[in-house]
């Protein structure tokens, strides 16, 4: 039976680990043992950070609602409430997509919005 030399698949996920960690500081990307122990922190990092970006983005999305119906001399809880009585099912996305970009808009729906909680 022949030999088995497996350099090729070893040299193979080596260099695929190396490639991955292409950018990492110092010996991180081009040592393979120090760069499989980086790439997977990073990969660790990677898949918690996807549900935390969730998060932050539901954070942006609220403070731009709050500074945005604060000049209209409301807070962003009363606001959420008003909604729900009106029936305006909008996200919180959509809603500080609005602020943002088109103010004057937002203010019909603050209008609105005060109507229902009078």
């Amino acid at each position: 039976m022949a030999r088995v030399k497996r350099g090729v698949t070893t040299h193979a996920r080596h260099k695929k680990v190396i490639d991955q960690s292409k950018g990492f500081f110092g010996r991180s990307s081009t040592n393979y043992r120090i760069a499989l122990e980086r790439l997977e922190k990073s990969l660790q990092y990677a898949y918690r950070d996807r549900r935390v970006k969730k998060r932050e983005f539901r954070g942006l999305w609220i403070q731009r609602i709050n500074a945005a119906v604060r000049e209209h001399g409301l807070t962003y809880s009363r606001f959420i409430d008003g909604l729900k009585r009106a029936g305006i099912e909008m996200d919180r996305k959509v809603l500080a997509a609005i602020a943002y970009d088109d103010p004057t808009s937002f203010g019909e729906i603050v209008k609105k919005v005060q109507a229902a909680l009078a």
